[in-house]
């Protein structure tokens, strides 16, 4: 059996305020156990079909966009608190997230981690990318529910009628703000 330092915390992650939220939990989760933290970005090429992306025929272009976001994405949850983390990023392409972040977490001993998505009336949280991993991954899954000031912004945002393209930026923006105080350590 492997030991805790060669096992794994594997999360999706794609930019959105859930897959940050879920990121932070990941974290948390591999600093817990003493697991290594794999955040993995997957991304579609358009017009691809049915079939998976060949990773030799992707444009330059996409795989260093998605190189820089999930960058990007690491640098703004951990700069301040990696410290004891180790922290592997991965940006690959794929036919679907949850089928490609499935694949990845197949090793013993790896805990998946994905956001639950928004909640549709009554029904589940979970998105279809979460719904696809508990139904096909062989580790075991957690799934972790939007943040609280993420639902209350985004009933905010339903009330003052702000437009779709500007959602994205302010739920962006409300949540680096907020990270630093209500998100930290044992909150998640």
């Amino acid at each position: 059996m492997e030991g805790p330092s060669q096992q794994r915390v594997v999360v999706g992650v794609n930019g959105s305020l859930n897959s940050l939220v879920a990121l932070r939990r990941a974290g948390a989760e591999a600093r817990l156990s003493g697991r290594r933290l794999l955040a993995v970005l997957v991304w579609t090429r358009t017009g691809a079909g049915s079939r998976a992306p060949d990773p030799g025929r992707v444009p330059h272009t996409a795989r260093s966009a998605a190189t820089r976001l999930l960058t990007a994405v690491l640098n703004d949850v951990f700069a301040a608190a990696a410290g004891d983390l180790h922290v592997d990023g991965l940006a690959i392409a794929g036919r679907s997230a949850g089928e490609t972040l499935v694949r990845v977490a197949q090793r013993d001993g790896d805990l998946l981690v994905v956001g639950a998505g928004r909640r549709r009336g009554r029904g589940p949280w979970r998105s279809p990318v979460a719904r696809h991993c508990l139904a096909h991954a062989s580790c075991p899954v957690l799934t972790v529910p939007p943040s609280p000031l993420q639902l209350d912004l985004e009933a905010m945002t339903r009330r003052r009628g702000l437009r779709r393209a500007g959602r994205d930026d302010v739920r962006r923006d409300a949540f680096r703000a907020l990270t630093g105080d209500q998100l930290s350590g044992g909150d998640i």
